[in-house]
């Protein structure tokens, strides 16, 4: 799979947010629920327990199903892999427990899609680089969650793992437009990146021309309206990254030749 895709000749590539089409976000049916749908590449947030194991969560404290609260960061997986906890996020609540990037991975490597690491935690890097690497599937896993510091990390603990950089968003507020541009692409060509995951609200057609020049890819995040999908489709963004991967996938299909 082209990570590079699309600039103007086809269309992006469609990247499920984890909890696409209202499943609970980090959970294996949001996983099969955007391969089902014809998403490219399945996002997920990564954070690792006290023992090291990599598991799919946005937050580290979570509320027990029974009451009492966890920490994922001071919890062993032993313990962890037992419990069951109250979800609640992007509007949705339910229960859930967690699941393993290892679980993710298998199904990433069967399915012949894209896996998007979105790492909470620089031990996240370690513990997913190491899962990678012994289950060989650098050509099927790229990792986002990383501005500049993590990106260095990422690039010094395993150089053969793709990564996106992620733009600063203070970065964007605090200095002239162009700037930000042109100090993000540095980074993420400094951190050896394939491209910039970056807030769609500040793509512009100017953005993608500079990541182009500079042979970066553009990754943008989250768009779930079907006109801004349009919109950033023909700026010739990479990627597109929805919870609505459905309306997503009806734009591809209308655009089809």
């Amino acid at each position: 799979m082209n990570l590079y895709a699309a600039g103007n000749t086809s269309f992006p590539l469609i990247t499920a947010h984890t909890g696409c089409m209202g499943t609970l976000d980090n959970t294996l049916e949001s996983v099969r629920r955007g391969i089902e749908l014809g998403a490219d590449v399945i996002e997920e947030d990564i954070r690792v327990t006290q023992d090291g194991v990599a598991v799919l969560a946005h937050d580290d404290l979570w509320t027990g199903a029974g009451g009492g609260q966890i920490r994922i960061s001071q919890t062993r997986y032993a313990e962890l892999r037992k419990l069951e906890v109250v979800a609640h996020h992007a509007g949705k609540k339910g229960s859930m427990s967690f699941s393993t990037l290892e679980d993710l991975l298998r199904i990433i490597r069967s399915s012949g899609r894209m896996a998007n690491l979105d790492l909470k935690t620089d031990e996240a890097v370690e513990a997913a680089a190491e899962l990678v690497r012994r289950l060989d599937m650098f050509d099927q896993v790229f990792l986002s969650g990383c501005e500049a510091e993590r990106a260095r990390l990422a690039e010094s603990r395993q150089p053969k793992l793709n990564k996106l950089l992620n733009a600063d968003a203070k970065l964007f507020m605090a200095v002239a437009y162009d700037q930000a541009v042109k100090q993000t692409c540095q980074d993420a060509l400094a951190a050896s990146c394939f491209g910039i995951n970056i807030y769609h609200e500040f793509i512009t057609p100017a953005l993608v021309e500079q990541a182009e020049v500079s042979g970066l890819a553009v990754y943008a995040w989250t768009v779930n309206e079907p006109v801004l999908m349009e919109l950033y489709a023909d700026m010739g963004v990479a990627s597109i990254t929805a919870r609505n991967v459905e309306a997503l996938v009806q734009l591809k299909l209308k655009r089809s030749p």
